[in-house]
């Protein structure tokens, strides 16, 4: 049994950083390296923390870990020091843990019993024993290929090489079917790629875990709109289901604001993905941060992705605005009480090494200069406000002072609005929600026979632990879709909401 006073006997340790000055010398993952030996030790003491609660909230689908991670057992098997068990456990219910480990925002440490009072000590340090069964897993050899015995005989498309739909090929091919990913990109990865900076996720864990499902049989093509490259009659003819996890990048926009249409004003993406590009050697980026004072609008995930990319690029400065005020810094319990999704104040390591955050501030317009560039914002102090009857919000002045800062390049980090539009969809006769998603239904499959859909083209921009389980829950459904029953697991219903993140 666990040890119910472990958290007793050992605080909660955070995982090592490099220093600033290494972070921003390099594109490499912010956290140390250190002796594995200290460090399965370390993560070890983490895991006995653990009480093997009676009702485990933190792998509870509502308000815990989608994928209904093992999350007790396996911190149990770590802390007695059994790692294959503890891999093979964890591995059991989560296709790429090294990818959740590090991208995961952690909704089942907020669901930790621990982190009901400060006294304590703060919740389970789960996403750091997760990413070191991840890392064990793979230095010990534990991962291994995972071939079908028998064939099924029957060919599956999936459309999208993101976490989702991996997920959903890495299942199926165990289940016996033919798989083909298809990906537009020139490499596999989808947002892990091209989206998630190489200092969060080095992009080999990303090729090294590709390099398993290429040996388990799952076939690859890249370079190929489906409904373009491949059309939808040939597609059909070739494969017996297909599987669209083609993501939600239409990015959110504001051409409303006065001088949005100068030069040096782009969405977050337009910045990330040649940032990314460079990393994996193609060449300068198009969209430099060096020498620039940047704004970057919108407090999120990618905001603070371009906030770390543009400080290694060199910008003079970066400034990261919010429209919302500061978050507490301690759990409100009226407003997100446990084991819901805390609304706090996040530090991300690219905030400690350079720049700066503004809070409850809105750009009231972009200044331009002479030849048509941006050359600095006009903010002022907002409140926002939320009709309750029809659920808008509403951004409102506080008074009427503008304060002007530098900007030679903007960026809107606001959010996704939804599936772009694609000659895929229309070739299959989909259309979209006013959501901008893929409806489905039970069974996951769209109203057209034999398509299914799943990640953010079915619920929009969310988790990386959300993608990998509507991938592994649609792959149940396509594996029953074509052989009449499945022994596939389906962590989530397409139905499900995050109730811990909000």
């Amino acid at each position: 049994m666990a040890d119910a006073g472990g958290f007793m006997k050992f605080a909660r340790e955070e995982p090592e950083k490099k220093s600033t000055q290494d972070r921003l010398g390099s594109w490499g993952e912010v956290y140390a390296e250190v002796d594995s030996v200290a460090r399965n030790e370390t993560v070890r003491k983490q895991a006995s923390r653990c009480m093997d609660c009676g009702i485990p909230f933190c792998h509870s689908g509502g308000s815990g870990c989608p994928l209904g991670n093992l999350i007790p057992e396996w911190n149990d098997l770590v802390r007695r020091g059994d790692w294959a068990a503890a891999s093979d456990r964890l591995h059991s219910t989560n296709n790429f843990p090294e990818f959740t480990g590090k991208l995961c925002p952690a909704p089942c440490e907020a669901g930790c019993v621990l982190s009901i009072s400060p006294e304590s000590g703060g919740p389970v340090a789960i996403k750091r024993v997760e990413q070191t069964i991840a890392d064990v897993s793979w230095e010990a050899g534990y991962v291994q290929p995972q071939i079908a015995a028998v064939s099924s005989g029957q060919r599956v498309a999936v459309v999208g090489s993101g976490p989702a739909g991996l997920a959903a090929a890495q299942q199926l091919s165990r289940a016996g079917h033919e798989v083909t990913v298809f990906e537009r990109d020139d490499r596999l990865g989808g947002l892990l790629r091209y989206g998630i900076p190489e200092f969060k996720m080095e992009k080999k864990v990303l090729d090294r875990r590709l390099a398993q499902l290429q040996k388990e049989g799952t076939k690859f093509v890249t370079g190929c709109e489906v409904g373009v490259d491949l059309s939808v009659d040939e597609l059909n003819a070739r494969y017996d289901a297909v599987v669209l996890a083609v993501g939600a990048l239409r990015g959110r926009d504001d051409t409303t604001t006065p001088g949005r249409e100068l030069a040096g004003v782009h969405l977050a993406m337009e910045h990330l993905v040649p940032a990314n590009r460079q990393v994996e050697g193609d060449g300068p980026s198009s969209l430099d941060a060096r020498g620039k004072h940047v704004i970057i609008i919108g407090g999120g995930d990618t905001g603070a992705d371009s906030y770390g990319t543009a400080t290694r690029q060199g910008a003079l400065s970066v400034t990261q605005l919010d429209q919302y005020p500061t978050p507490p810094s301690t759990r409100d319990d009226e407003r997100s009480p446990w084991p819901t999704w805390p609304y706090l104040l996040r530090t991300y390591p690219a905030h400690e090494e350079a720049g700066e955050r503004r809070f409850a501030v809105a750009v009231k317009r972009f200044v331009g200069d002479e030849k048509g560039n941006v050359r600095g914002v006009e903010l002022q102090r907002v409140r926002v406000t939320k009709d309750l009857s029809t659920g808008r919000r509403e951004v409102v002045p506080v008074n009427d002072e503008v304060e002007e800062l530098p900007a030679d390049l903007v960026l809107f980090a606001i959010g996704f609005e939804g599936v772009e539009e694609m000659a895929l969809l229309d070739g299959l006769g989909l259309s979209l929600t006013k959501r901008g998603t893929l409806s489905c239904g039970a069974d996951w499959q769209t109203s057209t026979p034999g398509v299914f859909v799943c990640g953010d083209a079915h619920r929009g921009a969310s988790l990386v632990v959300w993608a990998i389980a509507e991938g592994r829950s649609v792959a149940h459904a396509v594996d029953a879709f074509l052989t009449g029953a499945s022994d596939l697991p389906a962590p989530v219903h397409p139905t499900a909401l995050p109730l811990a993140v909000v």
